[in-house]
């Protein structure tokens, strides 16, 4: 029976640090998540983007292509694809209840298949809250300028 309150003592816990009444420390947090993003994306750590992301997660491409997770997964394994830089800039949070929207401008550089690329442009991110944790379910861009 100790056993059961101490696991809904954690759970609880758990819980309450995800979905904080301080909204200045949830945003803080999904920042610090989009930064995590950015890192997995430099080094093509397919399973540190799996952890940040929903079962069911949609990407659209700048070029209008939509991946689902284990397409989004795969192409950021590709070998081909090789990540030297990327940052966000004027990232704004907006909180809901269990949900969260992230917006902000990016630029990548690297290169794909030999071409270099170096890239511009604006994202949205929803964000919601499970499982636990903070994950992504799905992603935008738009690109500003190669």
């Amino acid at each position: 029976m100790r056993f059961v309150w101490v696991m809904l003592l954690v759970g609880c816990f758990s819980f309450a640090q995800g979905t904080s009444d301080d909204p200045a420390a949830t945003r803080t947090r999904l920042i610090a998540l989009e930064n995590a993003w950015n890192q997995a994306q430099l080094r093509g750590d397919s399973k540190a983007l799996e952890a940040l992301v929903t079962e069911a997660f949609v990407y659209t491409d700048y070029d209008g292509t939509i991946y689902n997770k284990a397409q989004f997964l795969e192409d950021n394994h590709d070998p081909a694809y090789r990540m030297t830089l990327v940052t966000n800039d004027t990232v704004a949070v907006f909180l809901y209840k269990g949900t969260a929207v992230v917006i902000g401008a990016y630029h990548a550089k690297g290169s794909y298949k030999g071409k270099s690329f170096d890239h511009y442009g604006k994202f949205t991110d929803t964000w919601v809250f499970d499982k636990g944790q903070w994950r992504c379910a799905a992603t935008h861009t738009n690109l500003i300028k190669k």
